[in-house]
């Protein structure tokens, strides 16, 4: 039996349809949705067609029951979807029409219901990919013929749709370039719809890249630059398409900096990003971020600021401490380096707190803010004059880890000149201030931090130090010099005694057996003075044919005079001038 309705008027299908109904043809109405138990009582149907007719969407449930299906045709209609997953309840259907719809994409679980399906139309839609499993599916079946009796072919209409032709229809354009004898195209010849460049340009003639996850590549994981300086992190990502990349901190801090990107000749995509004068505060975890549809990467970059040239040292301290190493010029020159460096970072006249040593809280007021960096501590501000060097050698004399001494000199300073103590912790602009006595040229600092750097700076009162009034010290390494110092000490003292002792044991003994053999035994002279010998150490030139003699003839006080303190603790003592009358040690 078959049944066709084709009233325009109609908005709902009929009721009453006759249970042993085969072919059911709904054309041409103006029907817009099916209710769900329309069809439930057709067990026997076979082929149903609603061609041309209003339908906007269709549920799940609106095909139940209908075991014995072959066809379903519903082209013509305005579907934005399909219930794909209804399919499975039809497991006899080899023939499915949805040309001429509204559907914008297909779900990846629609790959599960079609393969039994032989005919599949899909033309003059507004799909613009298709997923990668239901290619799969179809690709899958291209080894053996899906029908071996009767040679049938899988019959695809694909045509008509605005096609994207990017990464994601590379699995589609391949499929249809290299088709199988099982598998044919209504409309072989497919286009591309966009990029704009690919307008009209068929899928035989284009070259499309397989998609990938982007991958995130650091020139270096660890960036180490100096204070003040200007920083250019750089990170570049691979992947298909070109994934975009961002940049944020680890912390969730904002960014200091801007970020500028480019695309290299190989293809990579770059994005750098720029930090301008670098503080402490810009320290820290970098994280670029590249991502595509298919996933998102990450990098990590460490930027660590310190103030010391050493940037490339991964032993050296971050905070540039000098290790000590060199001698004392260079020292003197790299911690002038440092003192220079705090100068140009500095970018306001650092500010003076309350003095530790005399509880003073006094700020600077008739010195005006330079607004040039690399003129403070250089010179004194307009209107002063200062006398030419009057501190010079400011020097650090260590004490404790909490305390310091320093002492300079001052040769044209008057009984009457007021010097002033600056310091701060080294990177801060905040300045503590302490006033010295008249006359005075020496003073101790208290309440310091261990193991931390300072600057410190002495000039006259009212004025502004120069930078070869400022000096640099820490800390640990004062504590760490006069503990080495003690050591020292300790070892030359245990040294000399170990030493000494002994030779004096022996003098003494080689003494009173000489004393006891005199008086209770004569014996030839010579061998009675010969009991101990003198080696000539004046470093003036010797007498040719004297160097070697041995001195062996004096009088009994020589002993004496062996015993003295000059004989082990002075004997480095040698004569440095020439002419001078020569001295004999043991």
């Amino acid at each position: 039996r078959t049944v066709l309705c084709n009233d325009p008027e109609m908005t709902l299908p009929p009721v009453n349809i006759p249970v042993d109904t085969i072919k059911l043809r709904i054309e041409k109405t103006a029907i817009r949705r099916v209710p769900g138990e329309a069809f439930h009582l057709l067990h026997n149907l076979e082929y149903l067609w609603m061609p041309y007719n209003s339908l906007t969407s269709l549920s799940g449930i609106t095909f139940k029951g209908l075991h014995r299906l072959q066809e379903l045709r519903l082209d013509g209609n305005n579907l934005l979807s399909f219930p794909w997953e209804s399919l499975a309840g039809m497991p006899l259907l080899r023939l499915l029409d949805l040309h001429n719809n509204e559907l914008t994409s297909i779900p990846p679980d629609a790959a599960r219901y079609v393969r039994n399906i032989t005919y599949l139309d899909l033309s003059s839609n507004k799909l613009m990919t298709l997923p990668q499993a239901l290619i799969a599916t179809w690709t899958s079946l291209q080894a053996v013929p899906y029908f071996p009796s009767d040679n049938s072919k899988i019959i695809l209409g694909l045509q008509d749709n605005p096609w994207v032709c990017d990464c994601s229809l590379y699995e589609m354009v391949h499929f249809l370039n290299f088709q199988s004898p099982n598998i044919a195209f209504i409309e072989p010849r497919l286009k591309c719809s966009t990029p704009r460049s690919l307008a009209g340009v068929f899928f035989s003639q284009v070259e499309l890249r397989k998609c990938q996850s982007p991958v995130v590549h650091t020139s270096v994981a660890k960036v180490k630059t100096i204070l003040g300086s200007t920083v250019l992190l750089r990170c570049g990502t691979t992947g298909v398409p070109i994934p975009e990349l961002s940049w944020r901190r680890a912390d969730g801090g904002q960014l200091n900096g801007t970020v500028h990107q480019e695309i290299s000749s190989d293809g990579m995509s770059w994005s750098i990003l720029g930090l301008p004068v670098v503080s402490y505060l810009d320290s820290g975890e970098y994280i670029c971020k590249a991502k595509n549809f298919l996933g998102a990467t990450e990098a990590f970059i460490s930027l660590i600021i310190t103030d010391s040239e050493s940037t490339d040292d991964p032993n050296s301290n971050v905070k540039g401490t000098w290790n000590g190493k060199a001698s004392g010029m260079e020292a003197a020159a790299y911690n002038d380096k440092l003192v220079a460096r705090y100068v140009i970072t500095t970018s306001t006249v650092p500010t003076l707190g309350a003095g530790v040593g005399t509880g003073e809280g006094l700020l600077l007021t008739d010195v005006e803010q330079d607004s040039n960096p690399r003129n403070l501590l250089v010179s004194p501000s307009p209107g002063q004059k200062e006398p030419e060097r009057m501190v010079r050698s400011v020097r650090v004399i260590g004490d404790t880890d909490q305390s310091i001494t320093l002492a300079w000199k001052a040769p044209l300073a008057k009984n009457t000149t007021v010097f002033s103590v600056l310091y701060a912790v080294f990177g801060e602009r905040d300045m503590r201030r302490i006033n010295v006595e008249p006359g005075k040229t020496k003073v101790t600092i208290y309440g310091l931090l261990p193991k931390t750097k300072y600057i410190v700076c002495v000039c006259v009162k009212g004025l502004i130090p120069r930078k070869e009034q400022c000096t640099i010290f820490s800390t640990d390494e004062v504590v760490s010099a006069g503990g080495t110092q003690k050591l020292i000490n300790v070892v030359v003292i245990s040294v000399a005694c170990v030493i000494a002792v002994p030779l004096t044991l022996v003098v003494c003994c080689g003494a009173l057996k000489r004393r006891c053999k005199k008086c209770f035994v004569r014996k030839p002279k010579e061998i009675q003075e010969s009991y101990v010998t003198f080696e000539s150490l004046s470093p003036g030139a010797k007498a040719k044919g004297v160097e070697g003699e041995y001195l062996t003839r004096h009088t009994p006080d020589e002993s004496n005079r062996l015993l003295s303190a000059r004989s082990s603790v002075d004997s480095e003592a040698i004569p440095k001038i020439e002419g001078q009358p020569n001295e004999y040690f043991c």
